[in-house]
């Protein structure tokens, strides 16, 4: 019998349940030096990551398919696309974050973006992995913040994140992310990450200030599922060079 292959959902479930550890790296498009592509791809193949985030706040759509092009070609790891808007859809990818922005009240990430989305998802076959997105403070004001024309959640306001996050869990989305923002001063307090783990279900990501190797390992310990590195990264390729 022909054995189904897991989605990318079902592994995620998979190793939350084993207590594997995961981690992406996320790209920005309008960040890469192009002449420097296959060198960073490389870095990526040595790296430990176990999944791509393919987006940001602004990013021109050629340019997302040609990235996600040379990623499918040149790397073996799942490649999610990380959307700003809906205009960052490519069908080249293999999944992608169905983004509601749940800390924030601006009705156009909450739903409005989602509905434009959805009829372009409809024509591809990407796996569209529902995802409660929360934005923490982080000491600086991130473009996640500027472009969405909100504000994030107080960092010391646990008790807030923590019913936001089950609000989102309530309303059906199969992961929650909880983001300080590209190139936050702060990372998402430990403790705020340990008290939603401990609370709800689903599995957490946990991206934005995790500077090395030691803060990823504390969010892992505080209850992340799933870890993002990307400003980092992107200024240092070797990174996780021990």
């Amino acid at each position: 019998m022909e054995q189904k292959t897991l989605t990318i959902h079902q592994q995620i479930l998979g190793a939350k349940k084993n207590g594997q550890k995961l981690l992406a790296i996320l790209l920005d498009p309008d960040k890469i030096v192009w002449e420097n592509l296959d060198y960073l791809l490389l870095k990526i193949n040595q790296s430990p990551a176990t999944h791509i985030f393919v987006g940001g706040s602004i990013v021109q759509s050629t340019i997302l398919e040609d990235l996600i092009t040379q990623l499918k070609q040149k790397t073996n790891l799942p490649v999610i696309i990380f959307p700003g808007d809906p205009s960052q859809i490519s069908p080249q990818a293999d999944a992608i974050l169905f983004l509601s922005l749940l800390s924030g009240r601006n009705p156009d990430y909450l739903i409005e973006y989602q509905v434009q989305a959805a009829p372009i998802l409809k024509k591809t076959k990407l796996e569209v992995i529902s995802t409660g997105y929360i934005l923490i403070e982080s000491g600086n004001e991130t473009a996640v913040a500027r472009v969405s024309k909100t504000e994030p959640l107080n960092r010391e306001n646990f008790d807030l994140a923590l019913a936001t996050a089950q609000a989102g869990e309530m309303l059906g989305n199969k992961l929650i992310y909880l983001e300080a923002g590209s190139g936050a001063k702060k990372a998402v307090p430990l403790e705020m990450i340990s008290l939603i783990a401990q609370n709800i279900e689903i599995p957490v990501i946990v991206g934005g200030g995790i500077v090395d190797l030691h803060g990823i390992k504390k969010a892992y310990k505080a209850g992340a599922d799933l870890v993002v590195i990307g400003t980092a990264f992107e200024n240092d390729s070797h990174f996780f060079d021990s």
